[in-house]
Formats: structure tokens, sequence, C-alpha cells
């Protein structure tokens, strides 16, 4: 797979501050209605010191999903390591998913709006490795989703079915939350978490 070698992010780097600054105007914008001097505005830099680190908006974007797959991949593999029970793997897998701040919603949201964006290749270097490297981490959740039903198939936990459909399913249903799911809304994330833990496992294992 794919790796970006990240910039040292020593004491004077607005990398950080740059990518926070992004996620909050894209989550809450847009991405195509966030002018780039906005995101340097805040961050309280000019617009020319952006590209140091982001040579435009867009590289920044995919930056964004790219580190939001990570986050996302690596909780789904803390949650799951340890538990032999594939109905306990499962409910766990669904339930890590809704465990976030709501800086993390913002990145989800810029994630499942733009996943077009990794569908065709970018004529910058620098964008390209990041839509590759964001690409192939798609790629390995839905590897992993797929073992783990295929794991709780194999031991008789769930029905035989096209474990790699089913996976695609239960995913779609987890993060199309992120597309209308707002902090301030009227029902609460882990009322969401409860009722869409309980409709992964009934897909699965009726």
């Amino acid at each position: 797979m794919a790796r970006i070698v990240e910039q040292d992010a020593g004491p004077r780097s607005k990398r950080a501050a740059i990518l926070t600054s992004a996620v909050d105007c894209f989550g809450e914008a847009g991405f195509e209605a966030t002018k780039w001097s906005t995101v340097a505005e805040r961050v309280g830099i000019g617009q020319t010191a952006l590209y140091h680190y982001f040579e435009s908006k867009t590289h920044c974007l995919l930056t964004i999903m790219r580190l939001e797959l990570e986050r996302s991949h690596e909780r789904f593999v803390e949650a799951t390591a340890d538990l032999e029970d594939p109905v306990e793997a499962l409910r766990s897998a669904v339930r890590v998913a809704y465990v976030v701040s709501p800086h993390e919603v913002l990145q989800m949201r810029i994630l499942q709006n733009h996943m077009d964006l990794l569908s065709g290749s970018r004529r910058s270097k620098r964008e390209e490795a990041e839509r590759v490297a964001a690409r192939q981490l798609v790629q390995v959740v839905e590897r992993d989703w797929t073992n783990l039903l295929v794991k709780g198939m194999s031991q008789g936990a769930f029905p035989l079915r096209d474990a790699q459909l089913l996976g695609a399913s239960v995913l779609g249903l987890i993060v199309s939350v992120w597309r209308w799911y707002r902090p301030s809304g009227p029902t609460p994330l882990s009322e969401i978490s409860e009722l869409i833990e309980g409709a992964c496992v009934r897909m699965v294992a009726s």
C-alpha cells in the first residue's frame, strides 16, 4: 500500500493548524464554497504560506480524506482485534464508528461528500499520491469488513452469503449517517449508533 511521508511537524509547523482549519471550513461551509484564503486567515498566516504545506486546496482536501480513512481504520482494528465472537466483533466495529468528536464528524462528512474524487487520477504528483493512498485505504477497509463477515460465516455465526456485497452494504449504512447527521440536531449520536448497530446485526446475522 502506498504510504505518504508526512512533513516534519516541528514546533513552528503550521500544517496541523491548516488541516484543522480546513476541516472546519470544508465541513461547515463546503469545499467549493470555502476560499483558500479563508483557511489562511483562520490560521493567521498569509495565503502564500499555505503553499509551503499544500500545493492546492484540493491537495489539502485529499490529505484530510486520507487521514480520516487512516483514523477510522485504526479504530476498527483496535475495536475488533481481541474479539473472537463474530457478533461481538461486528457490534464493536459499528459502535466505534460513532465514538467520535465533533471535529471527526466534520472529517467524515468531508470524506463521504467527496468520495468521487478518488476515482479519477490527478495531474499533480502530490495530489495523485494522496488520492492513490486514500483509494488503497478504501480497499483495505472494505477487505477488513469482508474478512470479519467471512470469519463469522466460517464459524456458523452468520448465514452464508456474498460477504463482499454484504460488507459493502453494512459499510454503506454506517457511513451514510455522516451525510445528514449534525451534532446540533435533535437526535443524539448515541441513539443513532444503537439503531445502526441493531440494523447491521440483523442484516448480517439473520
